[in-house]
């Protein structure tokens, strides 16, 4: 990929109001996709994703996770390693950014109902100074609730000289989380795996489902509404657009003329696949995908497919990451945002 154009990703990701959305893909190979899991008599498909998940999640959140790297769970530290990077890249860009011309917070929405980013982040807070808002309220007991987001914090001087705001990531779960557990009519968020979660399962009737639950209809809200706002950009990882109802917002959001929206595709063949489940003939001047072959050899990973008996690339969280990490001050000087 030409150089002027990482600049142009890194200039908009510090400039713009900033938002991520990220799909199962991301968690691969740690969880694999929905595919992976067939329908047996015992147990759907659907039924193993979610105790995989579980069993994942219950796993990084235990105490001895730094302490016993089981061979057969190598994947997960790989991924986990990934998205704490991912976080720490994003702390970086927000601090280069202006926040009298820009919120120093960043928007990840994620249909995945794992707890990666929850765990990243909050090793990340242990080394800087950052406000993780997952949208609850409360002390011992914390109730999700949307209006929770759009908050901003800021940092005054001992002698009240200055304000500073504090950078903050705000996490969205349309589709639930395994820590997700219903109070009555309200969901508590637990700092543990519980037994029944919220979530929304990938069964094809994801868009019935979440208008029956007021929460997640919610979470789209918010969704739409940051995609609404002026000025903003949307980085797309690991997401197939399958979600009818995602797309169909997303596809909305792209007439917003000042929404520009990048796709990261894992693989070249996703081009067509995101075009088709879009509904989308071609790109539009504000929706961009991008896939390996738009990339040079050191932005994305080379591997055999032993299938096709030839070499191929593909481009993951960890690439993205790399180009996003390598923002700096001088990136504002280059191209056109």
């Amino acid at each position: 990929m030409d150089e002027e154009v990482l600049k142009q990703l890194r200039k908009l990701a510090i400039t713009k109001q900033l938002n991520f959305l990220i799909g199962s893909g991301a968690s691969v190979p740690a969880i694999p996709l929905m595919n992976y899991f067939k329908d047996t008599h015992e147990k759907s498909g659907n039924e193993q994703l979610a105790e995989k998940v579980q069993y994942i999640s219950d796993k990084i959140l235990s105490d001895k996770f730094y302490t016993e790297c089981e061979i057969a769970e190598k994947n997960m530290y790989i991924v986990f390693e990934m998205y704490q990077k991912f976080i720490e890249s994003i702390v970086s860009l927000v601090n280069l950014s202006n926040s009298r011309q820009t919120p120093k917070n960043v928007n990840i929405f994620t249909t995945n109902y794992d707890l990666f980013i929850e765990k990243a982040t909050d090793q990340v807070l242990k080394k800087h100074r950052l406000v993780f808002n997952d949208g609850a309220s409360g002390y011992f007991e914390r109730y999700l609730d949307s209006s929770n987001y759009n908050h901003t914090v800021s940092y005054k001087g001992l002698n009240d000289n200055y304000i500073n705001e504090i950078p903050s990531i705000s996490l969205i779960k349309p589709h639930g989380s395994v820590n997700w557990e219903k109070r009555n009519a309200n969901i508590m968020i637990k700092g543990e795996v519980v037994d029944n979660p919220v979530i929304v399962k990938p069964d094809g009737l994801e868009s019935a489902t979440t208008f029956e639950n007021n929460h997640f209809h919610e979470m789209l809200r918010v969704f739409q509404l940051e995609l609404d706002k002026p000025q903003s950009i949307l980085f797309v990882i690991g997401f197939s657009f399958q979600d009818k109802h995602i797309a169909k917002m997303v596809r909305r959001a792209v007439q917003n003329p000042e929404l520009m929206v990048y796709v990261f595709g894992y693989s070249d063949t996703d081009r067509q696949t995101y075009l088709n489940n879009l509904q989308y003939k071609s790109e539009r001047p504000n929706f961009k995908i991008l896939t390996p072959k738009n990339f040079d050899e050191h932005h994305k990973n080379e591997y055999y497919n032993a299938e096709k008996g030839e070499n191929l690339y593909n481009f993951t969280l960890s690439n993205l990451t790399r180009i996003l990490s390598g923002a700096t001050l001088e990136d504002l000087k280059h191209g056109k945002a």
